[in-house]
């Protein structure tokens, strides 16, 4: 690992979140941050990138930049133009809120480092699993761990990290668990259903009653037992198991 490591984070909150103001901080310590982060909050906006018109960066000050546009824009305009040069290391965080099971697949946060993961650059995500009052230092220095051993050691190809932090002090956290992606199960309608004033329907997604799966060494039991959750996500999607049986069907 060289001292003249280059960084580049960013998140879905928005470039003024104190969950990234902790995350650089903290990285730091390893090598030359740079932040490129939304311009404000880009939460549940998954991997979009922004095709059909031009994103506007505004330099905050030295290696912050905002831009108007996703997190997965930021990484790519980040890496591509907006760095002196390519960066060994892209974490994407510190999120208001985990991103455990089905949540990575709607998370921006997440897709950020999927991004990085895309450009061949080793990334990870890191949140909070928590909805307030959110201990920043506690994942901003167990970030810092897995940045300085990632570049130090890499990571699997084509691999990136999902971690999730429990809202605790750094004392009270148990351990680290790797761990594979549970899935919520939901009970009743998600959808909030209201009339606005001129007596038109519209509709709040809302999150509804969700239950974790019970199958064992999933995010949610980690982060349920006070332990930090890393889950290795891949981004090849195929479903090897149902390939054979798929190639049986007579379309």
């Amino acid at each position: 690992m060289s001292e003249l490591s280059r960084i580049l984070v960013t998140n879905d909150d928005g470039i003024y979140s104190k969950g990234i103001l902790a995350l650089a901080k903290a990285l730091k310590e390893i090598g030359e941050v740079f932040i490129v982060a939304p311009d404000r909050e880009r939460s549940a906006i998954a991997h979009s990138l922004t095709l059909h018109r031009p994103l506007r960066v505004e330099r905050i000050r030295k290696n912050v930049y905002a831009v108007d546009g996703t997190p997965a824009d930021c990484v790519y305009v980040g890496v591509n133009a907006i760095l002196p040069g390519r960066p060994q290391l892209v974490v994407s965080g510190i999120n208001k809120g985990g991103n455990l099971g089905d949540d990575v697949t709607y998370s921006g946060t997440v897709s950020a480092a999927f991004e990085g993961t895309l450009l061949g650059i080793p990334s990870f995500a890191i949140s909070m699993v928590s909805r307030s009052h959110f201990k920043f230092e506690t994942a901003a220095r167990f970030g810092l761990r897995v940045a300085r051993h990632i570049l130090k050691r890499g990571l699997p190809k084509d691999t990136l990290l999902n971690i999730n932090v429990p809202n605790l002090d750094e004392k009270k956290i148990k351990s680290y668990k790797i761990t594979q992606q549970g899935r919520w199960t939901q009970n009743g309608s998600a959808v909030v259903e209201k009339v606005d004033p001129r007596g038109k329907k519209y509709y709040w997604i809302g999150e509804g009653s969700l239950t974790f799966d019970q199958r064992g060494d999933t995010d949610f039991e980690a982060v349920s037992n006070a332990s930090i959750s890393i889950t290795p996500l891949h981004l090849d999607l195929t479903n090897y198991s149902s390939i054979h049986s798929l190639k049986k069907w007579k379309l």
